[in-house]
């Protein structure tokens, strides 16, 4: 059971610097030095988070990264979504076989619905929010 992977809490960390830096672009490597982020993980997700439109980047010497959107409109189910592909609780695959009690199991269905209000919280969980419980 993984729910939020080390990319999507380097993805969320990331944005929370860049949401301190809203004026300018800043490069990767700040970002990476700053959050104790490697930056070879720091670019790929960086670029995953320009291609979910969360960020937008600019070449050169004032180059770099910068949100796209305001904080508050960021919720961190949409960036688990764009680096891990969503959150998952529940893993009923054992050595890459489905598990044959899946359909009878009572466990799994309590679980379903528990995934289901851990999905509903990080929806109305936003980046504003995160920043905010850190003042």
């Amino acid at each position: 059971m993984k729910m939020i992977t080390k990319n999507s809490d380097y993805a969320i960390r990331a944005i929370l610097y860049l949401a301190g830096q809203r004026d300018r672009f800043v490069p990767s490597r700040e970002i990476a030095a700053q959050e104790e982020i490697p930056l070879i993980y720091l670019r790929r997700i960086l670029q995953e988070l320009i291609k979910g439109k969360i960020a937008e980047s600019k070449e050169g010497v004032a180059g770099g990264v910068k949100l796209k959107i305001e904080p508050a409109d960021i919720s961190v189910a949409k960036v688990i979504n764009i680096i891990q592909g969503g959150i998952q609780m529940l893993d009923c695959m054992f050595r890459k076989e489905i598990c044959k009690n899946r359909v009878s199991c009572v466990l799994r269905k309590r679980m379903i619905s528990i995934e289901e209000k851990v999905k509903q919280e990080f929806l109305e969980l936003s980046i504003q929010d995160l920043i905010n419980d850190n003042k």
